[in-house]
């Protein structure tokens, strides 16, 4: 018998999981977790759990590492490398995409279309299938953009508006003398006195009444586009000397128009804007387009046109006009109709292409990219998905859950970070971290199928998931008046009124697209019966490290007036600026107050490390020697709120502020803690405990844009703790929201719709929450009467 020759060893079993191993960015704890792939895994945990700092900072960011590594050296040196993750060890990693909330800065150019690049095939359709004028030469696809030099209307170099000024603007009181500042459009200190004393130079009247000068030079003051240069003698101050200068002069029209489109700060360019008018090109229309492209035509239509519908409109108008053209046609609109779907399916068929995306809530934005995922056929992939529900209707999210099953059921691996319970539901599988936030986080309480959590005690999402408490029966307020606005015609409003109830708390839901920011923005302190007014967004509260949470909220300035009136700092003749970090003097200047230093790897991504001066702290030594009952401003800023509170409990102005920051479930951030750090949940409560903080002032009226987005459901009883505490003060609330326990919870719901877009607009039905949850044409109805019957 002949022996057998041993074959080659079994291959090694595959393993289907993701395992990381040691994990410690941000507050994460050294964790171990395995995730399987090819499911639907869900992240939660309360707001500053470290369940992103799992998902994005260690699992996306890891992935993204090794991308890096295979590309060329030299081309690595242009990408924008984040540094490698802090974690021991992740194994059966796939590639990553990640869709996460941030958005960048804001750009009028940036508009759905080009997102989504659903402008790229449109402008095709017209290039290669649109009716062109007789003896007229085809055009480029190019020539249909307005991002583009062969596009873009040459008057306002497409925009699509105009900015100008007005001499009524710029000078508000022609009764004033420039020199005792007429011309309130320029700027303020030495830069204003600059331009005074240039005029004062060129011989023009600076000390008589603006209304008295002659019209030619009013006009040459404020409109010219000359910018003479002439030697300044300043008036002599006594005590200092001042040489003359060279010094050139800027209209008023030309300073406020450079400052509106060059300067990078908000404050500036906020306040050229008061300066300024607005109008659509008298060229293009406001179709920012060139005449050649827009004498071509596309089922009637011009590029401009088309682009303007909403997208469901579109792809009706497109799907009739699809059989009777040229086979070149047929084709192009049938891609157009294909991306038109996925969008559609997203929610987002009340958009239209030209919709700038500054306009976009950060749901609606992170829904395009995933539209635009579902089109890409990626396979084996990890999709790291931050709150695709953010910003959604309850009447939408059962199509978002089919929109990551089909992602799933493509090959792909969908990690999402969630906290809308529906989701969170329909996951296979549940990563929960916490069981608190900040230090009291940063573990794995349970990573398995959802119905494993119930036996997690620890675990704060367990009882929203499994224990619902419909909790005590709550008395609806009695409204003091009303606040009545409109009528509104604004996007998709057509002369809309509504009223809301003063001294009560109001919900305005609705479809997304429905129309319910513009109706609330429409809510100002014009409208009569508002004698205050305050907005709660969720905006980061500074976009550097340099702003944190002391900054912010003014602590910082309380902590540094401390440690400048003690004996030492009195002693080494220190004031108050010694103690910031973001001026010369007292800061380290090896690291510029930052606390690390940047090295440059070439190839590699950047590293940062404590700067080898300050180790961190961010101060020189000097200032490190002036301590506050023990301790350096460097460790006072290190002091989470909880043990900042009781280390100021006798400061009567740091404790108001820490003691807000404590009812608003802050108490786990540092004070010290970079803005670029926060979430936007936090961000939100951050700017809710600023406001808080402030003496109690006449009746306020207070906007929050769904305040619950990013929250956790134990962080929305927080919030909402303080929103009740509001209105119990003689306050009045109005929430715009998605979230059915907030809605049921409030006094007065304001529902808009009945759909998105064209097909909505209109106030659908008003009252207490029992009573809008009967209207029978309310999309909202249903979700509320289920809420209000549980």
């Amino acid at each position: 018998m002949r022996e057998s020759t041993p074959g080659p060893a079994p291959a090694p079993a595959h393993d289907p999981y993701v395992r990381v191993r040691g994990a410690r960015e941000h507050n994460l704890k050294g964790v171990d977790v395995d995730i399987p792939r090819d499911t639907l895994a869900v992240f939660t945990g309360v707001s500053g759990s470290g369940k992103s700092s799992l998902a994005f900072g260690t699992v996306y960011a890891e992935a993204q590492r090794r991308y890096f590594e295979s590309v060329a050296p030299y081309a690595r040196r242009l990408i924008h490398q984040v540094g490698a993750p802090r974690v021991g060890e992740i194994t059966g990693l796939p590639p990553a995409v990640s869709l996460e909330q941030r958005r960048a800065s804001p750009n009028a150019r940036s508009s759905v279309g080009t997102v989504t690049a659903l402008s790229n095939s449109l402008r095709m359709l017209f290039s290669r299938a649109g009716d062109y004028p007789p003896g007229a030469e085809r055009l480029d696809s190019d020539a249909f953009s307005p991002n583009t030099a062969a596009g873009a209307c040459p008057t306002c170099h497409g925009l699509g508006r105009i900015h100008d000024t007005t001499e009524e603007l710029l000078v508000p009181d022609p009764s004033l003398s420039i020199r005792q500042g007429a011309v309130a459009a320029w700027p303020g200190a030495w830069q204003g006195k600059n331009l005074r004393d240039v005029l004062d130079t060129l011989g023009y009247d600076v000390d008589r009444p603006w209304r008295e000068l002659d019209a030619k030079d009013r006009a040459w003051i404020l409109f010219t586009d000359e910018q003479p240069v002439v030697t300044v003698h300043p008036v002599r101050e006594a005590g200092r000397i001042q040489r003359p200068y060279q010094g050139t002069y800027m209209s008023a029209r030309r300073y406020v128009l450079k400052t509106f489109s060059d300067s990078r700060s908000a404050t500036l360019r906020a306040k050229a804007e008061r300066f300024l008018t607005s109008a659509p090109c008298p060229v293009c229309g406001g179709s920012r387009l060139r005449p050649e492209a827009l004498a071509v035509t596309f089922a009637g239509r011009t590029v401009a046109e088309l682009s303007a519908l909403p997208l469901t409109a579109l792809a009706a108008l497109l799907s009739a006009h699809r059989a009777g053209g040229s086979e070149t046609a047929r084709v192009l609109t049938d891609d157009l109709l294909s991306r038109i779907a996925t969008v559609t399916e997203l929610g987002l068929g009340h958009l239209s292409t030209d919709r700038a995306t500054p306009t976009l809530s950060s749901g609606e934005l992170q829904r395009l990219r995933l539209a635009t995922q579902l089109r890409s056929g990626l396979f084996g992939v990890v999709y790291v998905l931050d709150e695709p529900s953010a910003g959604l209707h309850p009447a939408d999210t059962d199509t978002l859950l089919v929109v990551l099953d089909r992602l799933k059921a493509a090959g792909n691996s969908v990690f999402v970070v969630e906290h809308h319970l529906e989701v969170v539901r329909h996951a296979d599988w549940l990563v929960d971290v916490g069981p608190g936030a900040g230090e009291r986080g940063g573990r794995i309480l349970h990573s398995g199928p959802p119905a494993g959590l119930a036996e997690v005690t620890e675990s704060v999402t367990r009882r929203f998931l499994f224990d619902r408490d419909p909790g005590p029966a709550r008395t609806v307020r009695t409204p003091k008046g009303w606040l009545r606005t409109g009528p509104v015609t604004r996007h998709n409003l057509r002369a809309v009124e509504a009223a809301f109830p003063v001294g009560v708390l109001t919900a305005v839901t609705g479809v997304s697209g429905s129309g319910k920011s513009t109706l609330v923005a429409a809510l100002d302190e014009n409208v009569p019966g508002v004698d205050r007014l305050v907005r709660v967004d969720q905006k980061p509260i500074g976009r550097t490290p340099r702003s944190n949470l002391a900054t912010y909220t003014g602590l910082f300035d309380v902590v540094r007036k401390m440690f400048a009136e003690t004996g030492e700092a009195r002693a080494r003749g220190y004031k108050a600026g010694r103690f910031s970090f973001n001026v010369p003097g007292g800061r380290c200047e090896t690291c510029q107050g930052e606390g690390f230093v940047t090295v440059e790897l070439l190839f590699l991504p950047s590293t940062y490390a404590p700067c080898p001066d300050c180790g961190g702290a961010r101060y020189n030594a000097e200032t490190l020697g002036v301590r506050l009952r023990g301790l350096t401003v460097a460790e006072v800023l290190d002091l989470p709120v909880e043990a900042a509170s009781e280390f100021f409990a006798d400061t009567p102005a740091a404790a108001r502020s820490l003691r807000t920051l404590l009812d608003v479930g802050l108490g786990h951030l540092r004070l010290g803690q970079p803005a670029t750090e926060l979430s936007g949940g936090e961000a939100q409560r951050i700017k809710l405990a600023s406001e808080l903080q402030r003496p109690r002032r006449s009746p306020t009226v207070y906007v929050l844009d769904e305040p619950t987005t990013g929250l956790h459901p134990a962080d929305v009883e927080v919030l909402m703790r303080q929103l009740n505490g509001l209105v119990d003060a003689g306050h009045t609330v109005v929430v715009v929201e998605h979230d059915m326990d907030v809605v049921a919870g409030a006094d007065w719901v304001v529902d808009l719709g009945p759909g998105g877009g064209d097909e909505g607009g209109r106030v659908v039905a008003a009252g207490p929450p029992a009573e809008v949850a009967r209207a029978a044409a309310s999309r909202t109805a249903p979700y509320l009467a289920a809420r209000l019957a549980r």
